[in-house]
C-alpha cells in the first residue's frame, strides 16, 4: 500500500511539473460573420427559378465536355487526390491511438576472451557462443490526456476541407466550361450578324457599281459601300481569333484534344434567347452552399484541433510496453518452456524545462488558427462579394442586352427604309450610306448582349455555390 501511495505521489508531481512548463493555450474567439439579411442587388420579387436552370443544359455541347471534364480534367484528378491523401492522414492519426504490435527473429555470434576473467578461467567459459532469439514486442501509448485524439480530429476535419476544395474545383470547371460554350455561340450569333452586314454593303455596293455603270453617279460611291463591305469582312474574319482562344481553353479545362472539343462544339445550336429569372438566395446560405466557405470551416476545425494537440503536450505521456519472446543458446532448445521470456513495462513521460519549446509551438498553433479564422471571413465575404456582383450583372446586362435588341431592330428597319427611298429617288446615296454604316454591327452588339446575359447567370449559379446535391467524382 505504500509503494502504491508513493506512486501516485510521483505521478501527482510529475503532472503538475509537466503542467507548468506552459501556460494555458490562448483563448481565440471564432464568431460567425454578421451577414446581411438580403442580397442589395437581388430582384426585389421572389422567384421560384431553380439554380440549375442558370446553365445551358440544353445545349448538348456542355453535356459532352462537362461530363468529360469530370471523368478526366487533370485539376479536378488532382483534387480528388488531395483527398485520398487527407484520408490516409486520417487513417494514420486513428491507428496512432491504438497498440503497436512488431516481431523479430535474430541469431547472435558471440566470441570472448577469457582472460578478462582472470588466469585459470578459460577452462570453465565458452569462449564462442551462438544466441538464438524470437521476440513481440507490443507498446501503447494511453493518450491520457487526448493529444492523439486531438490529432485525430484534425486530420479528419482536413479530409472535410479537401473534399470541399475538390467540389469548389468541380463547380469552377463546370463554370468555365459554360461560359466556353456561350461565348461560341455568341460567336456564332455574331458570325451570322456580320454575315447579313456583308451581304447588304455588297449588294449596296453593287447597286452603285450599277448606277456608275449608267452614269447616274459618281465612282466615289462604289468605294464607299465597297470599304464598309471590307469593315464587316474585317470583323468577321477576328472572329477566327476568338475562337481558336475558346477551344484552347477548353481543351486545358476538359483534358481533351483540340479535335474532340471542336467535334462536341461542332452541333449547330443558336444562343439561347430565353433568359432564366435569378433565383431567390439569402446570404446566410452561402455558409452552407459554398465549397470555398465550407473548405475554410473545416480548415478552422483543423487548426483548433491542432492547438488542442499541442497545447496538450504540456503534460505527461504514459506508455504500456510488453515483450514476449524465446532466448536459447541451441536452436533445438528455443521453443523448450525454459526458453519463454518476457517483460512488461510502463512509463510516464513528462517535460519538466523545456525552456519555451512547448510555449512556442502553442503560439505558432494559435497564429495558425487566427490565420485560419481570418481566411474563413475573407471567403464568406469574398462569396457575398460575388453573389451581389453576379445579382446585380444579371439586372445591368439583361436592361443592356433588351436596348441593344431595340437598337438593333431600330438601326435596321432605318436601312431599309434609306434603302427604299434611294431606289426610289427620294434620298441621295450618303443618306443610305451613313444608314447602313449606323446598321453594320449592331446586329453583332445585340448578340454579345445577349451571350454576356447568359455568362452572367453562370457567374450566380457559380457564386451561389452551384447545385449543393453533386459531389466530386472520386
Amino acid at each position: 500500500m505504500r509503494a502504491f501511495t508513493s506512486r501516485l505521489t510521483l505521478i501527482a508531481f510529475t503532472t503538475s511539473l509537466g503542467a507548468c512548463v506552459a501556460g494555458p493555450p490562448p483563448e481565440i474567439a471564432t464568431p460567425a460573420p454578421d451577414l446581411p439579411g438580403a442580397y442589395f442587388f437581388a430582384p426585389p420579387e421572389t422567384t421560384s427559378a431553380a439554380l440549375d436552370q442558370l446553365l445551358p443544359s440544353d445545349d448538348p455541347a456542355f453535356t459532352a465536355l462537362s461530363n468529360s471534364a469530370l471523368d478526366g480534367a487533370p485539376s479536378l484528378a488532382e483534387a480528388l487526390a488531395r483527398i485520398d491523401a487527407a484520408r490516409a492522414g486520417a487513417r494514420g492519426a486513428g491507428a496512432r491511438r491504438l497498440p503497436l504490435i512488431s516481431g523479430d527473429a535474430t541469431v547472435t555470434g558471440t566470441r570472448i576472451n577469457p582472460n578478462q576473467f582472470g588466469d585459470g578461467a578459460g577452462g570453465f567459459i565458452d569462449t564462442e557462443q551462438l544466441q538464438y532469439g524470437a521476440n513481440l514486442v507490443a507498446s501503447w501509448d494511453t493518450d491520457l490526456f487526448g493529444v492523439l485524439r486531438a490529432r485525430e480530429r484534425a486530420a479528419i476535419a482536413r479530409i472535410d476541407a479537401a473534399s470541399a476544395s475538390a467540389n469548389a474545383v468541380r463547380l469552377a470547371l463546370i463554370s468555365e466550361i459554360a461560359t466556353s460554350v456561350i461565348d461560341w455561340r455568341t460567336l456564332s450569333a455574331r458570325e451570322t450578324e456580320l454575315q447579313s452586314d456583308v451581304a447588304a454593303a455588297s449588294q449596296l455596293a453593287g447597286l452603285a457599281k450599277t448606277r456608275e455603270d449608267a452614269g447616274l453617279s459618281p465612282g466615289f460611291d462604289r468605294v464607299r459601300a465597297e470599304a464598309a463591305a471590307s469593315a464587316s469582312r474585317s470583323r468577321l474574319a477576328a472572329l477566327e481569333n476568338e475562337r481558336a482562344q475558346i477551344i484552347g481553353r477548353l481543351v486545358a479545362l476538359t483534358g481533351q484534344t483540340a479535335g474532340e472539343v471542336n467535334q462536341a462544339l461542332s452541333v449547330s445550336v443558336p444562343l439561347a434567347e430565353q433568359r432564366p429569372a435569378a433565383p431567390a438566395s439569402l446570404p446566410s446560405q452561402l455558409l452552407a452552399n459554398r465549397p470555398d466557405v465550407l473548405a475554410a470551416t473545416a480548415e478552422l476545425a483543423a487548426t483548433d484541433a491542432d492547438l488542442a494537440a499541442t497545447a496538450r503536450q504540456r503534460f505527461p505521456q504514459l506508455t504500456l510496453s510488453g515483450a514476449l519472446g524465446l532466448l536459447a543458446f541451441n536452436i533445438g532448445d528455443l521453443f523448450d518452456e525454459e526458453s519463454v521470456v518476457g517483460s512488461l513495462a510502463g512509463g510516464l513521460a513528462a517535460p519538466l524545462i523545456d525552456f519555451g519549446r512547448i510555449e512556442a509551438e502553442i503560439d505558432g498553433a494559435a497564429a495558425n488558427k487566427r490565420a485560419a479564422f481570418a481566411a474563413y471571413r475573407g471567403a464568406v465575404f469574398q462569396a457575398l462579394g460575388e453573389a451581389e456582383t453576379a445579382y446585380g450583372l444579371i439586372e445591368a446586362i439583361d436592361r443592356q442586352a433588351d436596348l441593344a435588341a431595340q437598337e438593333r431592330d431600330e438601326l435596321q428597319r432605318a436601312a431599309r427604309l434609306a434603302d427604299t427611298r434611294y431606289r426610289a429617288g427620294l434620298a441621295d446615296f450618303l443618306t443610305v450610306l451613313e444608314a447602313r454604316r449606323a446598321a453594320d454591327a449592331s446586329g453583332e452588339r445585340a448578340a454579345i448582349a445577349s451571350g454576356q446575359a447568359q455568362r452572367a447567370r453562370v457567374l450566380l449559379w457559380q457564386a451561389l455555390g452551384g447545385a449543393p446535391s453533386q459531389e466530386p467524382r472520386g
